[in-house]
């Protein structure tokens, strides 16, 4: 029998070079682009989540569309802001689904940054909305200017600070953005991670806009699924979203009532992971430019667990990826995979246990001219 799926999910992509060089080579690796903090080596305070849950689980079921109203009381008090103005998710993926049904009819166009995590390429199509992308351009910093989006778009998304390039959206950026007079989502999920700069969130009163958090990245637990949407904005376009998002939220209820009894214990919990990660970051990036080379430029790293590098363009990204892991067995990403618009630039995670990262950033050195 024949069956043909729809079009958002024929995606036949072939296995991509990196992928069979990684099964030729086996597991003796040195992966520097470890991002999943439960395999980071972190000291969890394993038992007292585990404490935390158990209790939970005892809650009977009383599903709330917008999420247990004690849940997001302990956020609220967390956020500084009113209850009435978060929607829980089971993750800032679904954050994004449920903002792309609430704002967009199939068909339209919404506007998202490039370089960018390809994730948000496939929830759009997922959502059978179109990308507008926006290029953040390599100045001093990483920059973006609003005036250049497509005026079609229904909708611009940012991202704050931005995955893999670490930059945060300035306050005259996000003035910008809010001019073009269109609802923006600001996914902010590594905001709680400053390195070489600082950034604010895009909270406003003259715009509708959706920013995004969750549990897998400001407490590190993304095996608990739980993510949040922050409404702001015009008070009755924030009242009619609101309704809206409660309808469609009351059609999934698909965030867990343990996670959920269990959030402002969590939130109390989340600075002391925070801070695990906050220091394991920051210790790796000093040593990445402790042993940098005169052929590389690690570029500034305003905040986030990445960090861009640029190096010579004598072999695309990917040839010099697959060579790193034939030849020194190293993993990296390449540039394209972000969509960069040019060779010449890898990608590795600030999160790495530190023993792989010295080892994996020192054959990495070794594979680039000196020069």
């Amino acid at each position: 029998m024949l069956v043909s799926f729809s079009r958002r999910t024929n995606w036949k992509a072939p296995i991509n070079r990196l992928t069979l060089a990684r099964r030729r080579r086996g597991s003796d690796l040195l992966d520097l682009t470890e991002s999943n903090p439960t395999r980071a080596g972190l000291a969890y305070p394993l038992e007292e989540l585990a404490d935390v849950m158990a209790r939970a689980a005892r809650a009977p079921y009383t599903p709330d569309a917008l999420g247990l109203r004690s849940a997001r009381e302990g956020l609220a008090k967390q956020l500084a802001c009113e209850v009435d103005d978060l929607v829980l998710t089971a993750s800032t993926s679904e954050a994004y689904a449920f903002l792309f049904k609430l704002l967009c009819d199939p068909g339209d166009a919404i506007a998202m940054p490039i370089p960018s995590y390809p994730l948000l390429e496939h929830l759009s199509a997922l959502e059978s909305v179109h990308v507008r992308p926006f290029a953040l351009e390599l100045h001093q910093r990483w920059e973006v200017d609003a005036s250049r989006i497509d005026k079609s778009v229904r909708i611009i998304v940012m991202v704050n600070p931005n995955n893999p390039t670490g930059s945060f959206v300035s306050p005259a950026e996000q003035d910008g953005f809010a001019q073009r007079g269109v609802p923006i989502i600001s996914d902010e999920v590594f905001l709680d991670y400053p390195l070489e700069s600082s950034g604010t969130s895009f909270l406003r009163p003259d715009v509708l806009s959706f920013v995004l958090g969750g549990l897998s990245k400001s407490a590190g637990l993304p095996h608990y699924k739980l993510g949040w949407i922050r409404v702001s904005g015009p008070a009755a376009a924030k009242r009619d979203a609101m309704a809206a998002l409660e309808l469609i939220a009351d059609n999934f209820l698909s965030v867990s009532t343990p996670v959920q009894v269990a959030l402002p214990d969590l939130l109390a919990i989340a600075p002391r992971i925070r801070a695990e990660i906050a220091a394991r970051i920051r210790r790796n990036l000093d040593h990445l430019r402790s042993v940098s080379i005169p052929s590389i430029q690690v570029l500034e790293v305003e905040g986030g667990w990445s960090a861009v590098m640029r190096i010579p363009n004598v072999e695309s990204d990917e040839d010099f990826a697959v060579r790193l892991i034939e030849q020194h067995g190293v993993v990296v990403h390449p540039g394209y995979f972000f969509d960069f618009e040019s060779d010449g630039y890898i990608v590795i995670s600030l999160l790495t246990p530190p023993d792989v990262f010295d080892a994996g950033v020192g054959h990495l050195l070794s594979a680039l001219p000196k020069g």
